[in-house]
């Protein structure tokens, strides 16, 4: 009885692998129709290579590059389609450096982007402030130095747009605050009140009385301290504002620079209720005086926030120095408009080499602010000496400098040498293909930025192809809500920008630069096995942009306008008639 029963079971055996031998060939044939088709395109995988017409998506994975015929076979009934009507479809932008919570509530505030005058300043204050008399606090963004004598404003031409209330105005590059007389008392900022380390209280020269200009965080944080704070419904609302716009760029992966353990708990917030739709990599901000206590308590976030598809952390930032508009970039040597400074660093040597080596030792990614020569100089010298004493962290390291506005020559190949990321922020204005080679005074130049630091160092502003030709890693950001999140633009600017008078010739071909914004980004946060290109198993982050941009150069901004944002392998964005 036993042998039959062996004899029966070893007949099922062998006819079963008869079966799986037969169906083996035709697997391919018998996979499950594409949930997302992106077809008629001119498809970018960012990986250097060359072009597809069409690719396949599966849940929130792309499953296949190739021809229109070639995705076709994989469209079944429920299959969407998405067509690109001839347009560009690359990976969806990473930015590498944003701010999006603190950008989500600006954006309910007044908006000085663009002024040009401090009279169209005062009317958009006055309008905003009559429209919203509810507000304790009028609060607004975006002024910039050019409508101010000597790019100073005074809290005198704030009371005249607002004299009833506080209020409030933050420069565009959020280095300065414009305060009003009444926000000045709130905060009981007097002639008696000393500067704060790292920052200026700006004063009448003739008084000594503050002028209504507070430069710097430290600074700035005096009257911050009184402002009403925001609630976490309200800060939710913003965030997810925040996202909305990024996704209306094309951009489904951000970088958030500076944040709080509490504020990281608002993005928690947002990915717990599913309404969290972009990848967010999450710093902390680093201030000086930071203790091992300071660590042990970010090392316990860390615990706390695990990674997820949606949110991680595992960065943090640190500001080594300030802008040039206000002379708080730190120089190598003195600025042209006044020679009596260079700028100063928010860390002396010694301390920032115990914060930044105890950081790195604890297996944290690295990202510092380093505006000016000198801070770049500074830091590299930094991530340097780190490198030399501290074993390599698990992980690698990929530790990154922000802006690097001006370079000095001799640091261009050190990006390379010492495994930096580059990260930085084109203009972003954008640049035709066909734009014309300018005359006159350039337009670098014009400004505050071009006259303190005079026509040589602002030459060496954007170095971006010299030192990627050196061997480093350049990854580009908008630094939102300092500038649009616009990354299309940013990326033409890199890719058609006329080299400036007496500077190197820094175009990117627009591969490159979409490579930048794209796989490089996601290197940039160790994230490249994910997301960042067009292939088999990544991600289905995508952006469907209104025309070729490969084949006909864009000369009109309507050529780069994002048509189409998928995210997590769902339509999220279509712009309209679309």
């Amino acid at each position: 009885m036993r042998r039959r029963r062996d004899l029966v079971l070893t007949t099922l055996v062998c006819a079963a692998a008869e079966i799986a031998a037969v169906r083996r060939p035709f697997q391919g044939r018998l996979e499950a129709p594409a949930d997302l088709v992106v077809i008629n395109g001119a498809v970018y995988a960012a990986d250097g290579g060359g072009l597809h017409e069409a690719l396949a998506v599966s849940g929130n994975r792309i499953t296949a590059l190739g021809t229109n015929d070639e995705i076709a076979k994989r469209r079944g009934s429920n299959t969407q389609v998405v067509d690109a009507h001839g347009g560009a479809v690359v990976p969806g932008f990473d930015d590498v450096h944003t701010h999006m919570l603190s950008g989500g509530l600006e954006m309910e505030t007044v908006n000085l982007q663009g002024a040009q005058t401090l009279e169209d300043i005062q009317s958009r204050i006055r309008v905003y402030a009559a429209a919203h008399r509810d507000l304790s606090w009028i609060r607004g963004r975006g002024w910039g130095y050019g409508p101010f004598p000597n790019g100073a404003p005074t809290r005198g031409q704030l009371d005249a747009a607002v004299p009833d209330r506080p209020a409030i105005m933050r420069c565009f590059d959020g280095h300065s605050i414009w305060a009003n007389s009444k926000a000045l008392q709130a905060a009981r900022i007097t002639k008696a009140t000393p500067d704060p380390p790292n920052g200026t209280i700006v004063r009448d020269q003739a008084t000594g009385e503050p002028s209504g200009l507070l430069k710097e965080t430290p600074a700035m944080a005096l009257v911050n301290a009184v402002v009403p704070k925001p609630t976490r419904a309200e800060q939710r609302r913003a965030l997810k504002a925040a996202i909305d716009e990024a996704i209306r760029w094309g951009v489904t992966s951000v970088t958030d620079a500076a944040g709080t353990p509490e504020d990281l708990e608002v993005y928690d917030d947002l990915r717990r209720a599913g309404e969290l739709s972009a990848r967010v990599y999450y710093s902390l901000l680093v201030t000086p005086g930071f203790t091992g206590q300071d660590a042990d308590r970010f090392d316990a976030v860390r615990r706390a926030h695990p990674p997820t598809p949606l949110l991680e952390t595992g960065i943090v930032k640190l500001f080594l120095d300030g802008v040039i508009e206000t002379n708080t970039a730190f120089m190598l040597a003195p600025y042209a408009n006044d020679p009596s400074t260079r700028g100063a660093p928010n860390y002396a040597r010694e301390e920032l080499d115990r914060v930044v080596q105890t950081m790195d030792r604890r297996g944290w990614q690295i990202m510092i602010h380093a505006l000016g020569d000198g801070a770049v100089r500074m830091a590299l010298d930094a991530l340097g000496r780190a490198a030399a004493v501290n074993p390599a962290p698990a992980r690698g390291r990929r530790n990154r400098l922000e802006h690097i506005e001006t370079i000095d020559l001799a640091d261009v190949p050190r990006f390379g040498r010492l495994g930096v990321v580059a990260s930085m922020h084109p203009g972003g204005a954008f640049v035709p293909a066909n734009a014309p080679a300018s005359s006159g005074t350039p337009p670098f130049m014009l400004g505050a930025w071009g006259r303190n630091i005079g026509p040589e160092r602002a030459a060496r502003g954007g170095m971006w192809k010299s030192i990627a030709d050196a061997g480093g890693r350049v990854v580009f950001g908008s630094d939102w809500p300092v500038a649009s999140l616009d990354a299309m633009s940013r990326i033409t600017s890199t890719a058609h920008r006329r080299p400036r008078p007496g500077g190197t010739d820094e175009r990117l071909s627009m591969k490159a630069a979409i490579d930048a914004y794209t796989s490089g980004a996601a290197f940039a946060s160790f994230h490249e096995k994910e997301r960042g290109t067009l292939a088999p198993g990544m991600l289905a982050d995508i952006a469907v942009l209104a025309t070729d941009i490969f084949s006909r150069p864009p000369a009109e901004r309507s050529d780069i306008a994002v048509a189409t944002t998928i995210f997590n392998g769902k339509v999220v964005f279509r712009a309209s008639g679309r």
